[in-house]
């Protein structure tokens, strides 16, 4: 682009139009750099921020997946049940297994629920008016051959928006990342209903 403006603007030099200063400056070219990279920094470093973000919340996300997985299979093989699993205690092997990448302090949800049958297994999302809701998680394992469904909610911070394309699923830059297991318990020899 520089240096079609510099070619129009030599021909008229060199036609005569512009005195020995305008030649000699047209042909300086110091700045013609920093102008340029000045005019693309800022969207090159706001896609860039917004790669690396999009791949820390893949990434997160698939840490919980993992995480929700592997202490799912505590409920699944009856440990939590025959152990005395609270709430509290299963929330801890969740946060055990993805301690530093998340804040389980008061970040980390669980919600653990029975069912008779798979078709009755909910998917209703937890979000209420942009901001998540916690009042109808509850822990309830159940015994021996019930179907479960484990579900881990974490609030990821979001700090780049590109173009008002945000991550953002929630009030306050923030993107509710989800994992869940379902699944039928396996017959431990356990008391218990569904």
């Amino acid at each position: 682009m520089f240096n079609r403006f510099r070619s129009i603007v030599v021909d008229r030099c060199g036609a005569g139009k512009c005195g020995g200063v305008g030649r000699r400056f047209i042909k300086q070219q110091d700045g013609a750099a920093a102008v340029e990279f000045a005019l693309i920094a800022t969207p090159f470093l706001a896609l860039t921020f917004a790669i690396i973000e999009s791949a820390m919340v893949f990434f997160a996300g698939q840490s919980l997946e993992a995480a929700t997985a592997s202490a799912a299979r505590l409920i699944l093989t009856g440990q939590a049940q025959t152990g005395g699993y609270s709430a509290s205690d299963f929330k801890t092997q969740v946060c055990n297994r993805v301690a530093s990448l998340f804040d389980c302090n008061g970040g980390v949800y669980v919600d653990v629920k029975t069912y008779t049958n798979f078709s009755s297994v909910s998917t209703t999302s937890p979000v209420t008016n942009g901001k998540l809701d916690t009042s109808n998680m509850t822990y309830t394992p159940g015994g021996p051959g019930c179907i479960v469904k484990v579900a881990v909610y974490y609030q990821w911070p979001i700090y780049v928006s590109l173009l008002g394309n945000n991550l953002a699923t929630l009030d306050g830059n923030k993107r509710l990342l989800v994992a869940t297991s379902v699944f039928r318990t396996e017959p431990y020899g356990g008391t218990g209903g569904c």
